[in-house]
């Protein structure tokens, strides 16, 4: 790292744990984010502000007057951008050495397949089923960690799954996919703004963990946050040895 970056990055590497070499382990790390809305925004804020090299952010999405209430990245005067550009141009005022990539379109096959190789970490910052688990079909078949979160009215949840630990479940295994389970979506039920900060900070701090190999992370545990209350709830899990995806 040159002088500015020890600089910009001293608070860091003044935590034993981290020091120079997790913080220049986060300098070259590459992440990607899917979703750039209410989790996708402050997860991406906090990676960029602490010096993650690269950034891919990816929402098939446009910013919309209804996002601003939560989506931190977006301005009123970007409504009607797609958010994965919108975010490029936050996440460069935040910090310029950092190269953000922009994706707008919604993630599948092939192309979430690539992105999801040349990745050292995903994070699943999105709304819907579907992605969720595609993401996750890709991350074990290319054994890149996961930081999965959800938010909806006033609750949160929060895991991590890395398919390079033999004991470690993936996401189907603590959410089967085909089982009868209630989508449900902030525009329909609502959502408390903070909630999405809470949750997305949440996801950025296990992906810094897990690049700059400190701490213990969520693998085995959902968290669940209870935003009325403000209790937290830690829930183990294990492997599932029929797992269609990862057994």
């Amino acid at each position: 790292m040159n002088d500015e970056q020890l600089l910009r990055y001293s608070r860091h590497i003044l935590l034993d744990p981290i020091g120079i070499e997790g913080q220049t382990r986060i300098v070259d790390a590459r992440v990607l984010i899917v979703g750039a809305g209410g989790l996708g925004s402050p997860a991406a804020l906090y990676l960029a502000s602490a010096g993650v090299g690269r950034i891919t952010l990816a929402d098939g999405d446009t910013v919309d007057l209804t996002n601003l209430q939560r989506q931190i990245l977006h301005t009123q005067d970007r409504i009607g951008q797609a958010k994965a550009l919108s975010g490029q141009t936050a996440l460069r005022r935040i910090n310029p050495e950092v190269v953000v990539v922009p994706v707008t379109e919604r993630l599948a096959g092939e192309r979430l397949a690539s992105l999801v190789a040349e990745a050292d970490a995903v994070l699943d910052c999105c709304d819907n089923f579907d992605t969720r688990h595609a993401v996750n079909r890709a991350c074990v078949k290319y054994r890149v960690p996961l930081i999965s979160g959800a938010a909806v009215r006033f609750s949160g949840q929060i895991s991590v799954f890395d398919p390079r630990r033999a004991d470690s479940p993936c996401y189907h295994c603590l959410f089967p996919e085909g089982e009868d389970v209630e989508e449900m979506r902030c525009a329909v039920t609502g959502i408390f703004a903070p909630l999405t900060g809470i949750i997305g900070a949440t996801q950025a701090a296990e992906a810094l963990k897990l690049i700059s190999g400190v701490g213990e992370l969520l693998v085995g545990r959902l968290l669940l946050l209870n935003g009325l209350t403000m209790e937290w709830r830690s829930v183990c899990f294990g492997k599932d040895p029929h797992c269609a995806v990862c057994a």
